[in-house]
């Protein structure tokens, strides 16, 4: 957990200890003013961290500010924050089950690895829209590698 709190602080999202009420959508984490919070005696699985990290990242900086517990329920940013954590996996060399363990993503982790791992990606054209990233299917002329590589972490 350590070195996914180092690398989150690399990129500007805090992640803190604090007091996180027992009932929360993901065990042990909560997002308290764009910051994530976690008790770390009720964390089960810190590659969560990740998953919740890219649902701030895809913020403008005053939302994400001001962000608390519920990042939101749309649909392509959930997907978008699901493959910003696995650039964000693959980046810090982290093994896939970590972020994409069987306690989550509905079942689906498994071939959530499957996919991604095999080139097919989800959510990447939100990240390109972004400018997070650069989608893989229309890379021509930019210069830069696209994904799962990011531009940047941040919006």
């Amino acid at each position: 957990m350590l070195r996914i709190a180092e690398f989150l602080a690399g990129i500007g999202i805090v992640v803190r200890t604090g007091d996180v009420p027992s009932e929360t959508f993901l065990p042990g984490i909560v997002i308290d003013r764009g910051m994530l919070v976690i008790d770390e005696d009720r964390l089960m699985y810190p590659g969560d961290l990740l998953h919740e990290a890219g649902h701030l990242a895809l913020m403008p900086p005053e939302e994400r500010a001001n962000t608390g517990p519920d990042p939101g329920s749309d649909d392509g940013f959930e997907m978008a924050a699901t493959a910003w954590s696995f650039e964000a996996a693959i980046d810090m060399k982290l093994p896939l089950e970590i972020v994409f363990h069987d306690g989550g993503y509905r079942g689906n982790s498994k071939a959530i690895i499957e996919n991604f791992t095999q080139g097919r990606y989800f959510g990447v054209p939100i990240l390109a829209w972004l400018e997070l990233t650069v989608d893989p299917l229309k890379p021509a002329g930019l210069g830069v590698p696209p994904f799962p590589k990011m531009r940047r972490w941040l919006r």
